[in-house]
C-alpha cells in the first residue's frame, strides 16, 4: 500500500501554478483545491496537471461556503452539489471531498439529504467522500457512528481535529468509534486538533506531543482499515490554514508559525509514521 500526499491550496495567494510547483520541489504527490466554478477554472487545473504531472483532490462545499448560511434548504444544498460536479467527470480527480449540509438539520432530514446527494453523485458517475467537520452533519463522532449505521454506503474524508474540538477532549477517548468508522474512511485531513481548538499551533511543539500522538492513533487505525479491505492507495492532506485556525500573537497579528513549514514539517512526519507501520505491519 502506498501513501499519497497532498497540499491543500488553503492558506496560499491562490496562485495554483505556485502552489503546485512548490509542493512538487517539497515531495508532494498532489494538490487538493475547490472545484472550478467556469472554462478558465477548468483549463487552469487541466494546465497544471499536465505541466506538474501532480495529482488532484477536488474540493467542494454545499451551503455558500464552508461555514453554510443557516436557511438553505436541502434542495438548495443539493443544487449546489449538481452544479460544482459539472466539471469534475472530465478532470477526474483523486479524490472529491464534499463538505456538505448542516449540522441543524433533525436526523431524518440527515438522512434523506445524503442519500439524495450519494444518489446525484451516482448519476454523475462520481465518488464523493463527505468530510466530518464543524457546522455539518458529521460534526461529532456519535453522530457520525449512527448515520454511517443508516447509510453503510456512506465514504468519508476523516478530520479528527473537529470532533477535538467540539468533544472537549482527544479523540484516543473514543477509539471503539473510531474503529468503527475507520473502514468508512477513504481519505483524511492531517491537521492536529486539541481540546480547545481545531489547530495546535506547531504539532512539533513538545506541549503538543499528546495532541499529536493521539491523531497518529487514530490515523493509524484508519490505515490498517484500508489495507483489511484491500485499497491500495492511502490519501492524505496536511490541512493546516488560516481563517482563525493559525494562531497570532496578541496585539500584533504576528503569525506564531509559517503555516507552508508546518504544512511540509506535517508531510515530513507521515511519510516517516507511514513507513514505520509499513515495516512494522509486513
Amino acid at each position: 500500500m502506498k501513501l499519497e500526499i497532498f497540499r491543500a491550496l488553503w492558506g496560499t495567494d491562490g496562485n495554483l501554478m505556485k502552489a503546485a510547483q512548490e509542493a512538487l520541489d517539497a515531495g508532494f504527490d498532489g494538490i487538493e483545491s475547490p472545484a472550478p466554478e467556469d472554462d478558465h477554472g477548468y483549463r487552469q487545473i487541466m494546465d497544471m496537471r499536465e505541466k506538474t504531472g501532480l495529482l488532484w483532490n477536488a474540493e467542494i462545499c454545499s451551503g455558500g461556503g464552508y461555514v453554510p448560511q443557516r436557511n438553505l434548504s436541502v434542495h438548495e444544498h443539493l443544487m449546489n452539489l449538481r452544479s460544482a460536479f459539472t466539471y469534475l467527470k472530465a478532470l477526474e480527480p483523486q479524490r472529491i471531498n464534499c463538505i456538505a449540509g448542516l449540522d441543524a438539520w433533525p436526523s431524518d432530514v440527515v438522512v434523506d439529504f445524503y442519500q439524495r446527494a450519494l444518489d446525484l453523485a451516482d448519476s454523475n458517475a462520481l465518488n464523493v467522500l463527505f468530510e466530518t467537520h464543524r457546522s455539518r452533519p458529521m460534526f461529532t463522532p456519535w453522530g457520525t457512528q449512527r448515520l454511517l449505521e443508516i447509510l453503510p454506503e456512506l465514504e468519508i474524508t476523516a478530520d479528527i481535529s473537529h470532533w477535538c474540538v467540539v468533544s472537549e477532549r482527544l479523540m484516543d477517548t473514543e477509539l471503539d468509534i473510531i474503529h468503527d468508522i475507520a473502514p468508512h474512511v477513504r481519505h483524511i485531513h492531517a491537521r492536529v486538533g486539541y481540546d480547545q481548538g481545531p489547530q495546535v499551533p506547531h504539532p512539533a511543539a513538545p506541549e503538543y506531543a499528546d495532541a499529536l500522538a493521539s491523531h497518529e492513533c487514530c490515523w493509524t487505525l484508519f490505515w490498517e482499515a484500508q489495507r483489511a479491505s484491500s485499497h491500495d492507495t492511502i490519501t492524505m492532506t496536511p490541512e493546516f490554514g488560516i481563517d482563525g485556525y493559525l494562531h497570532h500573537l496578541p496585539f500584533t497579528d504576528v503569525p506564531v508559525a509559517d503555516l507552508w513549514s508546518v504544512n511540509q514539517w506535517m508531510a515530513n512526519r507521515l511519510r516517516a509514521q507511514f513507513g514505520k507501520w509499513q515495516r512494522a505491519s509486513d
